[in-house]
């Protein structure tokens, strides 16, 4: 009877393994979504404020800090992720929106913005 459950439970996996859509994004669809999403005016528009050592940047702002450095910066991506999401959680009077916690982007969209920054 063991040996039958472990059979049809296999068997379960396998197919739901089989059927699942092939939807894994690549590591570099991640960051082309993470730079759309930092250049586009009309969803995270990061630009507007921060400078960003990309030849597409095109007139960055500068209230906010510079996106240079960020692996040193921030060595824990999660820390980086934070600070996108609500960054008056480690500064009050922050000017930067909580993009996160006010649902301008989606976690997707902030985990694709991290990605893309974190290569500058």
């Amino acid at each position: 009877m063991r040996k039958l459950t472990t059979s049809m439970c296999a068997a379960g996996l396998l197919a739901l393994i089989a059927t699942a859509p092939a939807s894994a994004a690549t590591v570099d669809d991640v960051i082309a979504e993470g730079k759309a999403v930092y250049m586009g005016k009309s969803r995270g528009n990061c630009i507007s404020c921060h400078q960003i050592n990309d030849p597409d940047a095109n007139l960055p702002g500068n209230q906010g800090p510079p996106m240079v450095a960020m692996a040193q910066r921030f060595p824990d991506k999660r820390l980086l992720r934070a600070q996108i999401w609500d960054a008056s959680k480690t500064n009050p009077i922050t000017i930067m929106p909580p993009l996160g916690k006010h649902w301008i982007l989606s976690e997707e969209e902030i985990d694709a913005v991290v990605e893309y920054i974190y290569q500058f």
